[in-house]
This record gives C-alpha cells, structure tokens and sequence, in this order.
C-alpha cells in the first residue's frame, strides 16, 4: 500500500540558558495568561518567513534584544509530539483547529541573567527556572531542553570561551567552578579545577577582592578575548 506524505505544520521553539552564579537556569513563559504552566518560547513559522528568522522574532518578543547569538542544534519531528488532548486544545485555541502533525526547529542560546530583559508581544510573563527544578512540560519540551544541555556541553568542548558569556563581567574561580559542575553535571575537584583556570593566559586576576561574604573572600577575575584569541591561534 503507498503511504501517504504529511501535511505539516512548521514551528521554532528557543532554549535560553543562563546562569545566576548557583544554578544553570532556562527562560520559560506561561502556557497562558495566569496558569501556571509553563512552556520553551516559540512559534508557527510564518509563510513569507525563514526559519532562521522565526527564531529571532521569537527571540526578540521574548527579551527585547534585536541580536543574540542563536544556533539551530536540531529538528524534532516525532509524529505523537503533537497528539496530547491538552496540547492539541492549547494549538486549537493559539493558532487554528486541526493541526495533527507538527515538526519544531530547535535553537539555543545563552545570555547572562542579569542582563534587562524587555519581553514585548505576547511573551508578557517570562521566567528562569533552575534546570534541576523544570517539572513536566507541554509537548516535547523537556526532551528539547535536555538536548540543549548536550548541546551546551559541544559548544563548550569546541569553545571554552562560551561559558563566559554566561559569566558576570568580573567573577571568581568558584563560580566558574560551579558553571562547570551545572553544565556537566558531575562534582569536578576544586582544587585542581582551581589550579588549570590559573593557568589560561586569557583569565586575568583583577586588583580587586569579594566583599561582605561569609567566607574568605575570593579574588575577582576577567576574561581577556584579546588573549584568548591569541591562545587559539597558537593551539
């Protein structure tokens, strides 16, 4: 028997990670006004818009800034990941009835929580939610953020320098530390992850100290793109 071709339905959906100096966070919205429920950011694709482009319309309604570094890591496409009642009354009502298969383009980016965020459009209620704490999703969205945490950790193999732009512009090596343990997932060894940050020519310890902290306080550092492009030329 000839088997049918889909009639399909395109859609982007954004994970944004940040870091609050304890926790690897993500950027959700609400489901709907008031509920509880949270969701990843996206939207259809419009007819006369490239994918590409979705991606940063949805991006800009969710934090109000025109660029932001945004990499496509992969298509979900499973034809039930659309097939939940609830799912399917929440498309009935966002979009139009009788959307029964839809494929969603997946982007990553990342972005330093402390930075002002100006949701416009209808991502009006946005919130970072520990990784560690994200309970279940609508959709596919808790496959798609685990997928972005593999992600996360390729960027940072093929460059390091990635983990600073989630990195206040001054920091200490324990936060770095800590960075690392969220990304990875796994308890890494203080002192020896204290002794290689050392090390790179491209972290520069600052004439300045924490103040008003519990413990000793810990010597302020900064990364150097300067230094570090040098660096990876000479590798």
């Amino acid at each position: 028997m000839r088997k049918k071709f889909i009639h399909t339905y395109v859609s982007v959906d954004c994970t944004v990670l940040g870091f609050d100096g304890e926790r690897l966070n993500i950027l959700l919205v609400r489901k709907e006004k008031n509920s509880e429920e949270l969701k990843l950011p996206g939207s259809l694709i419009y007819d006369d818009e490239d994918v590409n482009d979705a991606a940063s319309r949805v991006l800009f309604e969710l934090t109000g800034i025109k660029k932001m570094t945004q990499r496509q890591f992969r298509c979900f496409a499973s034809p039930d990941r659309a097939s939940k009642e609830e799912d399917i009354q929440w498309l009935d009502v966002e979009y139009q009835p009788n959307i029964n298969r839809l494929i969603t383009v997946a982007y990553l980016s990342i972005i330093r929580i402390g930075k002002k965020l100006n949701a416009i459009s209808k991502f009006k209620e946005t919130v970072w939610v520990p990784i560690d704490e994200i309970s279940h999703l609508p959709f596919d969205h808790n496959e798609i953020i685990t997928e972005s945490l593999k992600e996360i950790r390729q960027w940072v193999e093929l460059e390091p320098a990635v983990v600073f732009e989630l990195l206040p512009q001054k920091f200490v090596i324990s936060q770095v530390h800590k960075l690392y343990e969220e990304i990875y997932n796994k308890d890494i060894d203080i002192r020896n992850f204290h002794k290689k940050m050392q090390q790179l020519p491209y972290i520069e310890k600052m004439d300045e100290k924490q103040v008003n902290v519990a413990h000793r306080a810990a010597m302020y550092y900064k990364f150097k793109k300067t230094e570090y492009n040098k660096y990876k030329i000479n590798l």
